[in-house]
């Protein structure tokens, strides 16, 4: 693979596939820039609570989003920060309220219409990983590298029951197996921006793959393809 090419990878799927999470190992093994979106929204989310507005209130989101100045940056390790109006609450929107309110403002077009550009804008300078849900047939069309990263809801419940577990979460298996497959019709079901798997993307399916296969099988993808 020819490490001076500028690229972009868009890793969409469902949740629970473990899109971040091997998305950010694969940038790291191939000396790309992983781009966390789903912080980018939970930074709205964080903002919305702040101000006392209900998630699914569009007009007052809009109206707040005027008000916002929202920033992507790195640390020296290279690893993601979110700045909102110029403060880092990179770890406060890691709470489980705060990625409800994520998933709930990013329905909403003006937020999506509002943090597409930054989006775009981190994959233009620096050969980049972006995972979501719509990074390859919206925020990316153009990405050299599209992936469509899932599992079998059972394969995903599961390791979403293993981690919540170890948390100290006592919700059951058919609990979060439940809750995964409403978020799944939630997400391909939504008006703007449904999840959906592009046509020019490679299907990986990681039922049978642990966490480093699954990694493996991402990087094989992106370097067949850049070697085309």
């Amino acid at each position: 693979m020819n490490s001076e090419k500028h690229y972009a990878v868009a890793i969409d799927g469902p949740s629970g596939a473990g899109k971040s999470s091997v998305a950010k190992a694969a940038a790291k093994r191939l000396g790309a820039v992983y781009v966390d979106t789903g912080a980018i929204y939970r930074t709205i989310g964080l903002a919305a609570k702040r101000a006392g507005i209900l998630p699914e209130d569009a007009q007052r989101l809009a109206g707040l989003l005027t008000r916002l100045s929202i920033e992507l940056t790195y640390d020296a390790q290279g690893a993601q920060r979110m700045l909102l109006n110029g403060e880092d609450v990179s770890d406060d929107i890691r709470t489980p309220e705060i990625s409800r309110s994520a998933s709930a403002v990013s329905a909403v077009p003006a937020v999506r219409a509002f943090l597409l550009e930054m989006q775009r804008e981190a994959a233009r300078t620096r050969c980049v990983l972006m995972d979501g849900r719509d990074i390859g047939t919206v925020v990316l069309p153009q990405a050299e590298v599209k992936i469509f990263l899932t599992a079998s809801p059972e394969a995903r419940a599961k390791r979403r029951f293993k981690e919540l577990r170890e948390k100290g979460d006592g919700s059951s298996y058919e609990t979060v197996l439940a809750e995964l497959q409403q978020r799944d019709a939630q997400d391909m079901n939504r008006a703007i921006a449904p999840l959906r798997q592009a046509e020019d993307a490679v299907l990986v399916d990681t039922s049978e793959l642990d966490f480093d296969g699954s990694v493996d099988a991402v990087c094989a993808v992106i370097r067949e393809k850049l070697e085309q």
